[in-house]
């Protein structure tokens, strides 16, 4: 039997790369080496590409902050992707999650796995993805959008109207239409990375001063008190969810370190939420998934709100976290699709 060639391509020029090694040697680990020849390709963070020599048969999942080794240089990326089936991206953020390297695959035509230009370029960008779930429908927080560029500061009104204004002015405006604590996110970022919880104006103008560290388009959210929940999504025309699950942070919020380093935050699967709720989000999931023009898959995030128990879309990853405790292939295991068939489900699913 011909085995099918896949390079799995991970690491990164994004503050995701840690998180993304993870995930990529988990996906290397957990692949049928009978069914498939893999080549694995790291990309550093200087965004040089490397073809990592370790046997397939012995590569195993690393931790967070693993320096690989038995690395070399590649010398034609474009050569060596023809070599290829497909293509099988683990990179999380910038650079592979929002559309540049599925652009890369579109013109050597090269299939490969998850979303395609636009899901991934849309998908990336919180702004935009508000956008188009308010165009879907799909109830959100209420929320407003900022431009920093060399420390000036561009409030950008529902209709796009911009206005240029001092952070304490553009504060003040922002006290206008939303209610304390706040949320204040970095547009194209993931694994909240850059992302704040603000309680006050002193913490709210730190806030966005640390948001713009990461991206010149700021999104600030209104906080709801409430639960967090994920659902996974698979599929392309025909697109099927998985069970609702509960994230339960072992900090203020789900942050960087709650997510990665935090030993006490844990993940409840199913969620204990009624069943009404959860095939709300379910059907919710799939509907936002389809707005973007989704494709393979995707993990769409959720606040249930606690005195009303609204639900509220909070984002979409259209390239999921699959290290081992990711919350994606967990989801699905909960109805009996193991890591390993989930891998094989997503490459017959190639995007074209």
């Amino acid at each position: 039997m011909n085995k099918t060639k896949v390079a799995v391509i991970f690491g990164g020029i994004s503050t995701e790369h840690d998180v993304s090694v993870v995930s990529g040697t988990s996906v290397i680990e957990k692949l049928n080496k009978d069914q498939y020849e893999i080549y694995p390709i790291y990309i550093d963070t200087d965004g040089a590409w490397y073809i990592y020599q370790k046997p397939v048969e012995e590569i195993k999942v690393v931790t967070i902050g693993t320096k690989l080794e038995e690395l070399q240089p590649v010398d034609n990326i474009i050569e060596y992707l023809k070599q290829v089936d497909i293509a099988f991206p683990v990179l999380h953020g910038l650079g592979g999650e929002d559309g540049s390297i599925q652009g890369l695959f579109k013109m050597l035509d090269l299939p490969y796995v998850g979303c395609g230009i636009l899901a991934s370029s849309v998908g990336m960008d919180k702004v935009y993805a508000k956008i188009m779930f308010e165009k879907a429908g799909i109830p959100q927080t209420k929320h407003v959008y900022l431009k920093v560029n060399n420390n000036e500061y561009t409030y950008v009104e529902p209709n796009f109207d911009e206005k240029k204004m001092g952070l304490s002015n553009i504060v003040e405006k922002i006290e206008v239409n939303l209610c304390y604590p706040m949320f204040v996110k970095p547009s194209n970022s993931g694994s909240s990375v850059g992302v704040k919880k603000a309680t006050n104006r002193q913490e709210l103008e730190e806030a966005i001063q640390y948001a713009a560290k990461f991206d010149t388009k700021i999104l600030v959210e209104q906080g709801i008190l409430g639960r967090e929940v994920e659902c996974a999504v698979l599929g392309n025309d025909e697109v099927i969810s998985s069970p609702v699950g509960e994230v339960l942070s072992a900090e203020d919020f789900y942050s960087f370190d709650a997510k990665y380093t935090n030993q006490e935050s844990r993940t409840v699967i199913p969620a204990d939420i009624d069943k009404e709720i959860s095939n709300e989000i379910r059907d919710l999931a799939i509907k936002a998934f389809k707005a973007i023009d989704g494709k393979g898959l995707s993990r769409v995030d959720f606040f249930v709100e606690n005195k009303t128990n609204k639900i509220y879309i909070n984002e979409i990853n259209t390239l999921p976290g699959f290290t081992t405790i990711s919350m994606y292939p967990k989801l699905f295991e909960q109805i009996g699709i193991k890591y390993s068939e989930l891998l094989d489900r997503l490459i017959q699913l190639e995007c074209k």
